[in-house]
């Protein structure tokens, strides 16, 4: 062992202590010995400036050798460097707190605002280093570069906000501008020895001329959810990875509605009039067309969604065409009963269409979500109209290319755009006879209550909190796989999601060690990159949800073990990317443990034995999905019947063919989508009694 070196720390209100260090240290000891030296380097440019901040008086002020500082830092502009980026990276850190609190575009300016001109930044400590920095940024390229990343950074997140409130090219201009007086009005009262200006006045009046700049612009209406400029005619979808417009939609009016329903009635008719066998050769040639456009509708669906390609790639499509061949197989073996009522007469059933169907989509499966509901409703001879999410409304109109090509006849399958009161006018129109959603448990029960005045046929798929249940005797790693199926796949946007992972207390530890490996080794990045295996979430707004979210476990005491973070470094920064998150230490009431979030966050909690975790995993309003993982089978089959949730896998999650139904009990909705269970809510059987001999009547 070497000779103990004395270093300086800098403790409470500027004190200086002494600490001793050896030359053998570990990394966690050289991290915090540069720290330090950076802490005396921000003293030194407080009191003495730039010119004075030399390595041989910042290394007196350290009680260290010249030599040592320069081994950490190489001279001073490296050490000057350091320093800088420390001060832009707490400003940062600070301002993502911030931002994660506000809830809405202005606010999120405001957190900007804020955060750059706060109190903090007006002390002499703080505010002199800046000064001393920016005055050496001209001659210093180490400087410049930390400079112009932390001004980079600060316009895009005022332009992430301002893109929601103006025209993005206003946006643009705005955010450079708002930037250029924050730096402008802190500068101002810095050279000034703060006598012009202090942090509460620079605050209010960027605050006055933002609102101001946003009042001329109120003609303008930007949606919330989803970032893009909309009128009461139109609206854009954009790429949430990058924030680029993919294209201006058009909202079908109510006289649109009438005119799709009136021509569904008419194709309808002629529809149900073929044999099962022609509407199956129909679906069976889309599901092939369908195919062989597998990679460009998955590069669509992947822009239009955030999810990665090799996702959509493999599922996405896919999965619409098995449910279109599976329902074209179907279609020619609908058919009621003959039912024998001994020699007077018999009775047969006859299964028939509904008529014309409204399906209203989610965001999170677009394709697959407009395909689980037009196949077995074409299939048993229906029209449909389907209306698609708004922040997601390309692939349903693909999908209408696809049919059409493939020889539905024109009118059978329509897609309408628009927002809530679109699916309104479907779900409150008389010549609709059928209504099917997948969105929230709201939707899906304002939805309800709309059918209820003509007493439509309804489907809901609605939201869960799923649990997953790992037991003490089941296999890790295979356990480790389902729970990241369960919570990640989609940037863990998927309603059946098994969110809430009970693992025995006596192999909690060694899951959560596999875990956080694996979780810590996925790839966050470009949706279209085929390596990237998490992508970003739907909207701003939605990440701001998850993000409060994983604010709120955190207040509530749970414990990150990896994750928990916004990701925006170099081309993510223009998109709603979030760190795949897990949760220690949780209890059941906490807010993460409770509502569905539908995001990247997983809570493991501890269980001890079977009654009490099957308790608990039943202790919720909701009961789309449950899972267990158990060598026992005995116990798995057992466990599983206690379960309160329609959809259920024994040591597997989330794999949903299309030859099982798929739906859930409770809040998560009402009746079943895919497999021959598909077919009772698209069709109304019609009973025939059918008399062999004559009429005997009283009267």
């Amino acid at each position: 062992m070497g000779a103990p070196l004395q270093l300086l720390d800098t403790g409470a209100h500027g004190r200086l202590r002494s600490i001793s260090l050896n030359r053998q240290s570990t990394p966690e000891q050289e991290d915090f010995r540069r720290i330090q030296l950076i802490e005396v380097t921000i003293d030194s440019l407080a009191e003495v400036g730039y010119v004075g901040s030399t390595l041989a008086q910042i290394a007196s002020r350290a009680d260290v050798s010249p030599g040592l500082v320069a081994h950490y830092f190489d001279d001073k502009d490296g050490l000057l460097e350091a320093a800088f980026r420390t001060l832009s990276r707490r400003l940062f850190e600070q301002m993502d707190v911030r931002m994660r609190l506000a809830h809405t575009p202005r606010g999120r300016i405001q957190a900007i605002i804020d955060t750059n001109l706060g109190p903090q930044e007006f002390t002499q400590r703080t505010g002199s280093a800046w000064l001393a920095f920016w005055g050496q940024v001209p001659h210093v390229e180490g400087l410049k570069r930390v400079q112009n990343a932390y001004q980079r950074r600060m316009v895009s997140n005022l332009r992430y906000a301002l893109v929601r409130l103006v025209p993005a090219a206003e946006a643009r201009s705005l955010a450079s501008t708002i930037a250029a007086m924050i730096d402008g009005v802190w500068l101002r009262a810095a050279l000034s020895n703060w006598a012009e200006a202090d942090s509460e006045s620079a605050r209010d009046l960027l605050s006055a001329f933002v609102d101001a700049r946003l009042k001329e612009c109120q003609p303008h209406v930007v949606d919330s959810a989803s970032r893009s400029v909309r009128t009461p005619d139109a609206f854009q979808t954009i790429n949430p990875a990058t924030g680029e417009v993919l294209a201006t939609i058009k909202v079908s009016t109510a006289s649109d509605i009438d005119a799709a329903v009136e021509a569904a009635g008419k194709a309808q008719r002629e529809w149900a009039a073929r044999t099962g066998t022609e509407r199956g050769r129909i679906l069976r040639r889309a599901a092939e067309i369908l195919r062989s456009r597998n990679a460009q509708l998955a590069q669509l669906e992947t822009r239009d969604t955030g999810k990665p390609i090799q996702e959509t790639s493999v599922v996405d499509v896919a999965s619409g065409a098995d449910c279109l061949e599976y329902f074209a197989g179907v279609a020619p073996t609908l058919a009621g009963e003959h039912l024998d009522l001994g020699p007077a007469a018999f009775g047969y059933t006859r299964r028939e269409p509904i008529g014309v169907v409204a399906g209203i989509g989610a965001w999170n499966y677009p394709l697959q979500i407009a395909c689980w509901k037009s196949a077995p409703a074409l299939a048993c001879g229906n029209a449909i109209i389907f209306k698609p999410s708004d922040m997601t409304p390309l692939t349903a109109i693909k999908l209408q290319e696809v049919l059409l090509e493939a020889g539905l006849p024109q009118g059978l399958f329509q897609v309408v755009q628009g927002f809530g009161e679109t699916g309104r006018l479907l779900s409150r129109h008389p010549g609709i006879h059928k209504v099917s959603v997948t969105g929230s448990v709201g939707t899906g029960k304002a939805v309800m209550a709309d059918c209820a005045s003509t007493l439509k046929h309804i489907t809901l798929e609605l939201g869960g909190k799923s649990p997953l249940i790992v037991c003490e005797d089941a296999r890790l790693d295979n356990a480790v796989s389902g729970a990241l199926l369960a919570n990640f796949y989609s940037a863990g946007e998927v309603c059946s999601n098994g969110t809430r992972v009970f693992v025995h207390r006596s192999v909690k530890a060694a899951f959560l060690e596999k875990l956080k490996a694996r979780v810590s080794a996925m790839k966050i990045g470009n949706p279209l990159d085929p390596e990237t295996q998490v992508g970003s979430l739907i909207s701003e707004n939605h990440m701001d949800k998850v993000l409060g979210y994983i604010a709120r476990g955190r207040a509530e005491g749970a414990q990150i073990v990896v994750g928990g973070h916004r990701v925006i470094a170099g081309e993510l920064a223009n998109g709603f990317f979030v760190a795949p998150t897990v949760f220690d230490a949780c209890h059941d009431d906490m807010a993460i443990a409770r509502d569905e979030i539908f995001g990247p966050v997983m809570t493991v909690l501890p269980f001890d034995d079977e009654d009490e975790v099957i308790a608990r995993a039943n202790a919720t309003e909701y009961g789309l999905s449950a899972g267990v993982f158990t060598n026992d089978l005995t116990r798995g089959h057992r466990m599983i019947a206690r379960l309160q949730a329609g959809t259920c896998w024994l040591n597997h999650y989330n794999i949903t063919p299309i030859e099982m139904p798929f739906g859930g009990v409770k809040m998560s909705g009402l009746g079943r989508e895919n497999g021959r269970a598909a077919i009772e809510h698209y069709t109304q059987l019609k009973s025939v009694y059918v008399a062999m001999r004559d009429v005997e009547s009283p009267y």
